[in-house]
């Protein structure tokens, strides 16, 4: 075991997604001899993968942004992303698409983009420019600032203060976009991309506008193969690297012994020990499941059981026979209502009857994922989580998944239900049956400004000095990128050694 001062020579990660995947690959660069134990028979936590009759879906992400955080996993031992997984870009970005047949294609390319914007409103291009320059803003301190650095005392949340103050964090992402643009389809348009993080654009933090800079700047881009296809590079490189992977045999607790993690059993009888344990494990599983002997984690878990969590997900898996060349990668369909449709989901607990969906269209950029002459979908809806609407999915499930797809084909794909060839949807019980996700939330904890930096699960437990944390529970917060920096983060705690 190592001194109390000392950075650990071991350590077990518990999760193999991309937080857990990102900070083994960087333990595991600076020496550190680190086993990822992952409960599925697939790496990848919420980007796992089905092949099912020739198509390959991926259960998601899908939207690859900021690469560069990815590369830097490769760059810190000498070597390049593009041996073990080739990057495409995406273009549009999204196309969003309103009830009444408007479409806006969302780009990085100024001409069009300019374009598209007047056609909704002629006077909004000013103040989309003056948007941008808020958002390079809080790109700069919101992200290259404090998303890679972890908040362990309120002394470093006073120290964020004045930055969070001068962008007015205290608002919403709704209501910031809302006083550069007087377009209402152009502020569904820059608000929704909280969505992807969890976080209802009426009430998650200003802050968040970040993500606008970072997809215009570093662009949007798809895994050849599909989303697994950049696990299975990181998984690669990992071993590679000397690192050890577990599947299939799920952690059933973090052994402690007075205020030190000393290892994990698993549901095999497996027992590794480690000098620090990292869980990129849903964060009340953890406390509440795997910390059981632990007093301090139990008070933790009180606490957590009184957070709001941000919804689950009703996905909808789909391959059709024809190919789709009209409708890009990623598309938004927005419902005919905004904010009283995030209300529902997020306050309410209500399934309304209507919707607004993602639709997940890989095959337009990589053919390979479906038989030829065919196509691979996704299509999801944002749904309330199991502790606002407590319902039999098995029974909920096939009625909501027929409306999806009536919409899909209403307004996009008409013979849509002919043309199936396999389908499958997952559903808030599967994200909490699979992924141990507290009451099937999709993103962990809620991302509003009182659930976020030191105010969020910290990336080291305040009680257990060689216990850390790492994905989306944790600091900075969900999606790709952020998952990435909470590696970045924890993995600077843990190679420092405590303090």
């Amino acid at each position: 075991m190592t001194s109390r001062f000392a950075p650990p020579r071991s350590a077990i990660v518990i999760g193999s997604g991309f937080g857990g995947l990102a900070l083994a690959i960087r333990l595991q660069s600076a020496g550190l001899a680190t086993t990822i134990v992952e409960s599925r028979d697939k790496p990848g936590g919420r980007a796992y993968y089905w092949e099912r009759d020739g198509f390959t879906f991926d259960a998601g992400p899908t939207v690859i942004t900021d690469p560069a955080c990815l590369a830097e996993l490769w760059a810190l031992s000498g070597r390049d992303m593009a041996d073990d997984v080739t990057l495409e870009p995406v273009t549009p970005f999204y196309r969003l698409n309103w009830a009444d047949g408007t479409n806006f294609d969302y780009t990085n390319d100024d001409t069009i983009l300019r374009r598209e914007i007047e056609r909704l409103h002629p006077g909004d291009w000013a103040g989309y420019q003056k948007f941008l320059e808020y958002s390079a803003g809080v790109f700069k301190e919101g992200y290259e600032k404090l998303g890679h650095v972890a908040f362990l005392d309120f002394a470093s949340m006073i120290k964020a203060a004045p930055a969070l103050a001068k962008y007015q964090a205290w608002r919403s992402v709704y209501s910031m976009v809302s006083s550069f643009v007087q377009s209402e389809k152009l502020r569904e348009a820059l608000s929704f991309h909280t969505l992807l993080v969890g976080g209802n654009p009426m009430t998650t933090s200003a802050i968040y506008a970040l993500i606008h800079k970072l997809e215009r700047d570093g662009g949007v881009w798809f895994a050849k193969g599909g989303t697994n296809r950049l696990i299975a590079g990181m998984v690669a490189h990992f071993e590679r690297l000397g690192g050890v992977l577990r599947l299939g045999d799920p952690v059933v607790s973090i052994e402690t012994l007075g205020d030190r993690a000393t290892g994990v059993t698993t549901a095999s009888g497996w027992q590794g020990q480690a000098d620090a344990v990292a869980a990129n494990a849903d964060i009340m599983h953890t406390y509440r499941d795997l910390l059981k002997t632990s007093r301090s984690a139990q008070r933790t878990k009180a606490k957590l059981e009184r957070k709001r969590y941000s919804p689950s997900l009703f996905v909808v898996h789909f391959g059709v026979q024809g190919t789709w060349p009209g409708i890009p990668h990623h598309m938004i369909l927005f419902g005919p209502r905004y904010k009283g449709l995030l209300a529902d989901i997020y306050d309410h607990g209500v399934l309304a009857e209507d919707f607004s969906l993602y639709l997940h269209h890989p095959t337009i950029t990589d053919p390979a994922l479906a038989p030829e002459g065919m196509s691979t979908f996704y299509v999801l809806a944002p749904v309330p989580h199991m502790g606002k609407f407590p319902v039999d999915w098995d029974e909920v499930g096939p009625i909501l998944e027929k409306r999806i797809l009536d919409e899909v084909g209403r307004r996009l794909i008409p013979d849509i239900h002919d043309r199936i060839v396999t389908k499958f949807s997952y559903a808030p019980k599967d994200f909490a049956q699979d992924l141990n996700a507290h009451l099937g939330s999709a993103f962990s904890l809620e991302p509003v400004l009182t659930q976020s930096a030191w105010f969020r699960v910290h990336n080291r437990d305040d009680a257990i000095p060689n216990l850390y944390f790492v994905g989306a529970g944790t600091h900075p917060g969900a999606g790709i990128p952020g998952v990435v920096g909470s590696a970045k983060a924890t993995a600077a705690l843990m190679l420092e050694g405590e303090r």
